[in-house]
């Protein structure tokens, strides 16, 4: 148990996720105050937790202020972040971190220059026992040599101003798929498609690794029905994390059997197995992460650096649309 009192956080943006955070933060005793340009929105969210509302222009020198967490529209994302480090700030910025390469990699080299701050993404999905799981499973070789990783993340609607289908929803996938891997890729190719307007609402990614890995990610904001999963391909056995699925179905690892003999390669089906899943909320997880490595002086798990991998990717991948 920690002795050491909570580090105060503040949360910058009072929409949907901003008050998400809140509300976790509130839960672990960590917030202090909220912000937002819309003063009647912050106002309401501090009077549900018994916060103060802070101006954004006085956000930076507020003492009783140790960090920051940013959930507003992403072109904000690289210049608040940096104002925050440079003013002495912890930051957790939601993803992505930055619209370009250029902006993250600023994003990064501020954080370079304050290593005695946390300076971390808000790659949620990383703190997802489910995933944690998985992670466990491929480190102890339970799957084998990982050959290959898809994912699927479609839906229906969240349609932004500034997002297209590819940067709103693949980040989620693409920070998954990097930490098992444990590589940047050396070859990314992306296609999207418009149907609604100038921003593709369909965009399908393939990336090739140094090791031997290739994977595709597909996200939709178009779709009839809703899919969250990510799957990876084992030399041993192959397992699914479905975020849809019941709690206890959430990790499933097939060992389907397969072999070759005079007439080709043949293949034996077989029932899951499901992971016992500790409870959690990823959310919950990666805040009081965030927290623990404000107050013990530790690295985050999920670093700026990590956004601009992401970042790296999803520029790459935006070369072609049709």
């Amino acid at each position: 148990m920690h002795t050491t009192p909570s580090p105060r956080i503040a949360v910058v943006g009072c929409g949907y996720w901003g008050s998400n955070h809140a509300r976790t933060l509130a839960e672990l005793g960590a917030l202090c105050a909220v912000a937002d340009r819309h003063e009647d929105r912050a106002g309401a969210l501090a009077g549900q937790h018994g916060v103060k509302t802070v101006s954004i222009d006085d956000l930076l020198n507020d003492g009783e202020i140790d960090g920051l967490v940013l959930a507003l529209p992403p072109q904000y994302h690289a210049d608040m972040a940096i104002a925050a480090l440079e003013a002495g700030k912890h930051v957790l910025v939601e993803k992505p971190i930055a619209l370009s390469i250029a902006d993250a990699r600023r994003v990064v080299d501020a954080a370079s220059k304050r290593p005695d701050l946390v300076a971390m993404t808000g790659h949620v999905l990383r703190f997802h026992p489910a995933f944690e799981a998985l992670e466990g499973l491929v480190a102890a070789g339970e799957l084998g040599t990982v050959r290959y990783i898809h994912s699927h993340r479609v839906g229906l609607g969240k349609f932004h101003a500034e997002n297209d289908a590819l940067w709103d929803i693949a980040p989620h996938d693409l920070s998954l798929i990097l930490a098992l891997t444990g590589e940047k890729p050396v070859s990314v190719r992306g296609v999207g498609s418009a149907m609604l307007n100038r921003l593709s609402d369909f965009a399908h990614l393939h990336l090739q690794f140094p090791g031997g890995v290739r994977s595709h990610v597909f996200t939709s904001r178009l779709n009839p029905y809703r899919e969250r999963k990510l799957t990876v391909i084992g030399s041993k056995a192959m397992a699914v994390f479905d975020d849809v699925a019941p709690w206890n179905e959430k990790l499933a690892v097939y060992h389907h059997k397969l072999w070759e003999d005079d007439n080709g390669w043949q293949s034996e089906m077989v029932d899951p197995d499901y992971a016992d899943i500790p409870d959690g909320m990823p959310l919950t997880r990666e805040c009081a992460h965030f927290v623990d490595c404000i107050r013990d002086g530790t690295a985050p798990r999920t670093p700026v650096a990590d956004g601009l991998s992401v970042i790296e990717i999803l520029s790459e991948g935006t070369v072609r649309h049709d």
